[in-house]
């Protein structure tokens, strides 16, 4: 199987045009869906903190380990 080369210069020509088909977000995107991913992120995390929270107590009652 003979490998297909193609050279730098053609290379860098052909990134430069995909590059330039790509639809970038604005700056508001941007801003939107950073501020949405931390507060999902913040959501997760209080709701898995509660729910070890709740786990560990039912099983300091169930083991009778509890102070």
């Amino acid at each position: 199987m003979a490998s297909k080369t193609t050279n730098p210069f053609t290379f860098l020509q052909q990134v430069r045009s995909e590059t330039a088909k790509v639809t970038w977000p604005s700056r508001r995107e941007t801003l939107i869906s950073t501020v949405m991913v931390i507060a999902f992120a913040t959501l997760a995390a209080i709701f898995f903190f509660a729910a070890d929270q709740l786990m560990a107590y039912a099983i300091e009652l169930i083991l009778g380990i509890g102070a």
